[in-house]
């Protein structure tokens, strides 16, 4: 099986998510299944047809995120090298062409969130960022054409 990467806090927000899911929502579930059985004919229940489909879709999330989990490589980013890139690393960039600011966390991929800053390790971003040092630039192709980014700041991950 093929290890991937994963910070301590990407793996505990999947863990929370996985243990919801058993102990809140499959019971849930299983309970509307019950209760639209009760209502009758089944081929024609709404109800029971949706239940079916939330309970299809929850042992699909459940399998998932077990897959996920069983597959992660926890690194501990408290003890990663802090004068230089890698994963795990917060780093703060500026846009060289528009002065913009923008902070991201290289993360693995199964807990990347770009509208939370957190970018996939597998990105191109992030290969481009790997290894790289402070005041160091550096381009990325984007659909939008080339990038330059001048790293301003390394941050603790």
């Amino acid at each position: 099986m093929k290890r991937h990467p994963m910070t301590k806090n990407g793996h505990a927000t999947l863990r929370d998510e996985l243990e919801h899911l058993k102990k809140n929502d499959r019971p849930e579930v299983i309970k509307a299944i019950e209760e639209a059985r009760g209502h009758g004919d089944l081929t024609e229940n709404a109800e029971f047809i949706y239940a079916k489909e939330q309970q299809a879709f929850i042992e699909s999330r459940i399998q998932e995120l077990e897959n996920k989990l069983a597959a992660a490589d926890i690194i501990d980013t408290s003890r990663l090298p802090k004068d230089r890139i890698v994963f795990g690393s917060q780093i703060l960039l500026c846009n060289v062409d528009t002065g913009e600011e923008i902070t991201y966390q290289i993360v693995g991929v199964d807990e990347s969130d770009i509208n939370d800053g957190k970018i996939s390790i597998e990105s191109p971003i992030a290969k481009a960022l790997i290894g790289k040092r402070l005041d160091d630039v550096i381009e990325v192709n984007t659909p939008n054409g080339k990038r330059e980014y001048e790293i301003l700041e390394i941050l603790l991950g």
